[in-house]
């Protein structure tokens, strides 16, 4: 039963706001206090949360969400190619196109549930990867990739008179920089509204059908419930969230590719929302996280590194421990992180939430244990 009242959410948005404005701080001490990787969190971390509008709260896996991340990558540097380097026309158009293209194929996949929801749109989204590598090279020159190049038209840069320099123009906003500690500033501030309107979604009406239709679709069929257009309306939601998260990573890296659309973009966010917690809130935001930091941390070890992490150990240990222990670093952190997921889906099928509210709940019940004693009359 969710008893969640407008003070609990004002406290929530305070303090999850502040979290984030504070990170650079209290990342520090782990390696991440640096923008680049915070980037990294915020836009994957919207990336989960749209996410998990759809498949938290309505039970529909899709397979091909990372279809409209890729279409907001390549609308923003469209948008900067012909409009202008200010990111806030990229933003706009990336959502509005990523929610037309998730608009037409979600009509068409939810038509199907289950599994072949799953698939239809798992193929959806491959179509549009080969699609983008070599069918519509001239919109999205293939391989290569899409980027700003001098000679760019810039038509709403040049209205107001704004002359291209001698380098290549970079994304801003209205004169803030897109790249350091301004970039990651745009990113959380873009985090902090997202998670607003997520918020806002689950405690809606609208939120509340969604609950109800993964609960029981058929059941609220029945009793005639038009479950169609809510279905459509979260997908749409969701897409028109990876398309902001698409931008945003166009934004920090005037750059896009055909490898956003991959499969594997598209599990990666699967997972983050497992890992932290479907159906939850910041589960899905955590679970971004931990995956990007993992990457970051993992993917950076070497033989050499793991030499000097390991030079107190005699040398034949010290040489089974370093052969070992490489096989889970540099190009093969995967198999950390599912050795990651396999243990939280064993220990903990609800996600990191689940073991943050155990956690909570020992302590809370160890609390009135304690104050039961404490009234009890002495004998």
């Amino acid at each position: 039963m969710d008893r969640s009242t407008p003070r609990n959410d004002l406290i929530l948005m305070v303090v999850f706001t502040a979290a984030v404005l504070t990170m650079p701080f209290w990342l520090a001490p782990i390696g991440a206090g640096y923008p680049d990787l915070l980037q990294k969190f915020a836009i994957f971390g919207i990336f989960a949360v749209g996410f998990n509008i759809l498949f938290g709260l309505t039970g529909y896996l899709s397979f091909g969400h990372a279809a409209f991340l890729g279409v907001g990558s390549y609308t923003a540097v469209w948008s900067f190619k012909l409009l202008s380097m200010n990111i806030l026309p990229a933003m706009i158009l990336a959502i509005a196109i990523a929610g037309l293209f998730s608009l037409a194929i979600g009509y068409v996949s939810l038509r199907r549930t289950g599994i072949y929801f799953s698939i239809l749109t798992l193929a959806f989204a491959q179509m549009s990867y080969n699609l983008a590598y070599s069918v519509l090279t001239p919109i999205t020159n293939g391989e290569t990739g899409l980027r700003v190049v001098r000679g760019d038209p810039h038509v709403i840069d040049r209205m107001f008179g704004m002359v291209e320099g001698e380098s290549l123009p970079t994304p801003d906003l209205f004169g803030l920089r897109t790249i350091g500690w301004e970039g990651f500033y745009i990113c959380a501030v873009a985090l902090i509204v997202a998670f607003f309107i997520a918020l806002r979604i689950f405690r809606s009406p609208f939120g509340l059908a969604l609950r109800g239709i993964k609960s029981n679709q058929v059941r609220m069929s029945y009793t005639g419930f038009n479950t169609r257009p809510h279905t459509l309306a979260a997908f749409v939601i969701s897409g028109m969230y990876a398309g902001l998260a698409g931008a945003l990573l166009a934004i920090t890296d005037p750059l896009a590719g055909a490898e956003r659309m991959q499969w594997t973009a598209s599990g990666e966010v699967v997972l983050m929302t497992i890992l932290g917690g479907v159906g939850t809130l910041i589960g899905p935001i955590l679970g971004a996280a931990i995956i990007k930091y993992f990457e970051n941390i993992f993917s950076s070890f070497n033989e050499y590194t793991l030499e000097q992490t390991f030079s107190f150990l005699p040398d034949p240990l010290r040489e089974g421990v370093v052969s070992v222990a490489s096989l889970f670093v540099g190009e093969g952190w995967h198999l950390t992180l599912g050795l990651l997921f396999m243990l939280v889906v064993i220990f903990l099928p609800g996600g990191i939430m689940e073991g943050f509210r155990r956690l909570w709940r020992a302590i809370t019940g160890r609390s009135a244990a304690r104050r039961a004693e404490k009234l009890q009359p002495a004998e």
